[in-house]
């Protein structure tokens, strides 16, 4: 298994240096905007917004090695993974409107002190403690998706006035760079952790001079914005009208919960499954973020002039590959037949499928979802489901049954062919809707570059 991983983290990361290369040959060559203000206002938010996301990530690849390292049970461990998902989804129902009410810069600068109070936590055996450190992740989970977003949205048209057609483009090379840090991030807990021999705690202490630096670099360089708050009430009960009103709404928004849903399991079983063959969990979650960004990188491959394939198209092609590394997982985690290189490989598959569904998914909710109202739509969809996951992996996931794992895997492939009914819905809803379809390149626009 070990070698295995070196392997796949090689291959991957070829493959993906070798996509970008070939797709930056390949483009031809455009108008460069070259407004220095504005490339300075980009690199004051990407300086605090990837020092940000790069903690984060340090985080993940140790996490239930952490939990098992202090001698907790599988269902105790399952409970505080439980636990920083409610609180994340939560916290994310009075996110948009905390961070309108104190401010983004105060929301970011709390972010940073949130977060690393939730790293400290891991310093302690106590298990309330660690459960209120899951709750604290929960918080600052909901403020990095939140406050740093709109951050940046309002100093961009608001305060600087710039076009808001340079948008996409800073956030497009932010989804890339984030696939990077992972990556990245992957190595350096496997260096802290296991190269040094510092143990599972190392990454979570190294999180925190970063979250620091965050903290200090958005008080000194950034400015202070505020936002009218809309009542949650007013933005629920306009989700709801937005929902019973568009057909597509209620699909899209039902393949959204379902798919997610899976995938906050998969990230609960992928350690307890590979970890007992050796694997090194820092190079498996760098692979797993590779095949991530390989996923990202064949979608806008797939979607460029030469091919010009629809965001509809990819998609359903995500959802079939979970769905078949599902099935995969059924058989790979056999009490007494375990194959864990079958089931890295399904894990690979699962990570390659995401990076085809967030961008497909982005652009689908961008076009069918009025922007006022998709707050309201998630959260009818990504609350109640997200608890039912939970619920199922507590009651489902029994630490003293080794059966516990393929039947939590059984679930989660029934509910992936749930979620590709409902694919084949919306796109016989949407065949001929010309609004869903990538519009064909008629000229390469002025794009800001660092």
């Amino acid at each position: 298994m070990l070698v295995t991983a070196y392997l796949a983290f090689v291959v991957l990361l070829a493959s993906c240096l070798g996509l970008e290369l070939s797709r930056c040959r390949a483009k031809p060559p455009g108008r460069a905007c070259s407004n220095p203000s504005f490339l300075r206002f980009q690199l004051d938010f990407y300086h605090v917004y990837f020092l940000a996301l790069a903690a984060d990530w340090l985080q993940a690849p140790y996490l239930y090695k952490l939990y098992q390292h202090y001698h907790f049970l599988e269902g105790q461990i399952a409970i505080l993974y439980v636990c920083g998902l409610a609180a994340t989804v939560l916290f994310g129902l009075v996110a948009s409107s905390l961070v309108d009410w104190l401010g983004r810069k105060k929301s970011c600068v709390l972010f940073s002190l949130t977060y690393s109070l939730c790293c400290l936590t891991k310093l302690s055996r106590d298990y309330f403690v660690l459960l209120v450190g899951r709750a604290l992740g929960g918080l600052s989970t909901a403020l990095l998706f939140s406050a740093f977003e709109a951050w940046y949205i309002h100093e961009h048209v608001e305060r600087h006035d710039f076009p808001a057609e340079w948008i996409p483009a800073t956030f497009a090379r932010a989804a890339f760079w984030n696939h990077v840090l992972a990556v990245m991030a992957g190595v350096a807990t496997e260096a802290v952790a296991s190269w040094m021999g510092l143990g599972p705690i190392a990454p979570f202490v190294a999180a925190i001079p970063l979250l620091a630096l965050a903290g200090a670099l958005a008080l000194r360089n950034w400015g202070e914005n505020y936002d009218r708050q809309r009542a949650f009430s007013r933005t629920c009960a306009g989700g709801l009208r937005c929902l019973l009103s568009d057909r597509r709404v209620l699909l899209l928004g039902t393949i959204q919960a379902l798919f997610e849903s899976v995938i906050f399991i998969f990230v609960f079983l992928w350690t307890p499954v590979l970890d007992p063959h050796g694997a090194p969990l820092g190079i498996v979650f760098s692979s797993f973020m590779a095949a991530s960004l390989l996923g990202s990188s064949l979608y806008r491959i797939a979607t460029s002039k030469r091919y010009h394939l629809q965001p509809m198209h990819l998609l359903s092609l995500a959802v079939l590959i979970v769905v078949f590394s599902l099935f995969m997982l059924t058989f790979s985690t056999s009490p007494g037949q375990e194959s864990p290189v079958e089931s890295f490989i399904a894990f690979l598959l699962i990570e390659l499928a995401c990076g085809l569904y967030f961008p497909s998914m982005s652009f689908l909710r961008r076009k069918v979802i009025p922007e006022t109202e998709q707050a309201g739509v998630l959260n009818w969809f990504r609350v109640p489901l997200h608890l039912l996951a939970c619920l199922g992996l507590l009651v489902l996931h029994d630490s003293d049954r080794k059966t516990g794992t393929r039947n939590m895997f059984s679930i989660c492939s029934a509910v992936m062919v749930m979620a590709l009914l409902a694919v084949v819905g919306l796109f016989t809803v949407v065949r001929h809707d010309a609004e869903l379809r990538v519009p064909s390149p008629t000229g390469e626009p002025c794009v800001p570059e660092l």
